[in-house]
């Protein structure tokens, strides 16, 4: 029986750095490429010619919005799209209704940077996900991501295969996975990117009920390990800035966040006082309340619904996240995210160690 280790069991040990401000840290990533039109003018700038060219997928800022209801809709992926990072737009409406925020988030990017547009939304692996599939890229997705609480299965197998077949220069983003093993068969089955953490998520109960899962650092440390195409998003646990490192360092080359950015002001929902506190709701796909809102009944709840205090903008959010993120790879000395992963020395740490890294004046 091996043993495996999340966020809280290691830190990162400091090293010497050369760093003088955060400003000097990049923290892009490219997530693929796609195959964009390109039309070439002569000296009078008149257009000529229409030929075909390879551009990569590339993000100022390594983070995802994860594809939840009360996550990423319009608001949150165009935020997330002027931040520099990315929004999956979730599949838990009609076809209609994705497809219209999905057009309306492709028609901000155009006023934005004047290119095509690769806007991302999620599909599930059965019933009408082709049909869905092909509205969202007609109205301007270029990211395909498939949701599925277990990735590891059939049913994705045939998905990802079918999509790839149809849709070739579409990025399949896919999972989520647990395991090396399921990871590769991903990639091979089609997958440009993979969710790696299976039931870590804040509001995710699938480790109680089931029994399954892998901590979700160990899981990026597993699929990271090899030589490959895809690429890892780590999803799943992610509680601070610090913990984004810790996963950046482990190999992933983006994370993807629920609860971090939940209760922001571009996430779906209204504001109401609880306790005389203003909050929003925040949803777990697999829980009763998700199921029985977009299909009308509950199979196995494997998740529960929440509130979260409200954050104010989202903006706000993700400059401090960003911000821990800079600090994070300057105490390594790295710039750039294959220094990070190049120099970063881990180690463990005790439940003592663990309780003075956090604010301990709280426990006096």
């Amino acid at each position: 029986m091996r043993e495996t280790i999340t966020f809280d069991d290691v830190l990162l040990e400091p090293q010497y750095s050369t760093i003088k401000s955060r400003k000097e840290v990049n923290l892009s990533s490219i997530l693929g490429s796609k195959i964009c039109s390109e039309v070439e003018t002569n000296a009078t700038n008149t257009a000529t010619n229409t030929r075909l060219v390879e551009r990569a997928i590339k993000y100022n800022i390594p983070i995802i919005s994860s594809p939840m209801t009360t996550v990423t809709e319009e608001w949150m992926a165009m935020t997330m799209f002027n931040a520099g990072g990315l929004g999956i737009i979730h599949r838990y409406n009609t076809i209609e209704n994705q497809a219209r925020m999905v057009k309306s988030t492709a028609g901000h990017q155009i006023q934005k940077t004047g290119e095509a547009p690769i806007v991302a939304a999620s599909i599930g692996a059965t019933g009408d996900y082709l049909e869905r599939a092909q509205e969202l890229i007609k109205n301007g997705a270029g990211i395909l991501c498939l949701d599925v609480a277990h990735g590891h299965h059939e049913n994705v197998r045939v998905a990802l295969t079918r999509l790839r077949e149809t849709f070739t220069n579409v990025h399949l983003m896919a999972g989520n996975v647990a395991t090396l093993m399921a990871f590769k068969d991903l990639e091979n089955w089609g997958a440009d990117s993979v969710r790696c953490g299976v039931g870590g998520g804040s509001i995710c109960s699938t480790r109680l009920r089931t029994g399954h899962g892998v901590p979700t650092l160990q899981s990026v440390f597993d699929c990271a390990s090899v030589a490959r195409s895809a690429k890892v998003i780590a999803d799943g646990g992610l509680k601070t800035s610090g913990d984004i490192v810790k996963a950046l360092a482990a190999g992933a080359d983006f994370v993807m966040l629920g609860s971090m950015l939940a209760g922001t002001n571009d996430t779906p929902g209204e504001i109401y006082e609880e306790n005389g506190q203003q909050v929003k709701s925040y949803v777990g796909m697999a829980s009763s309340e998700a199921q029985m809102a977009w299909r009308g009944h509950v199979s196995v709840s494997e998740g529960i619904a929440a509130t979260v205090p409200y954050k104010g903008k989202t903006e706000d959010i993700i400059k401090k996240i960003v911000g821990g993120i800079r600090s994070g790879l300057s105490y390594t000395g790295a710039r750039h995210l294959d220094e990070l992963r190049a120099k970063a020395r881990f180690i463990k740490q005790s439940p003592c160690s663990q309780r003075e890294s956090d604010t301990h004046i709280l426990y006096r």
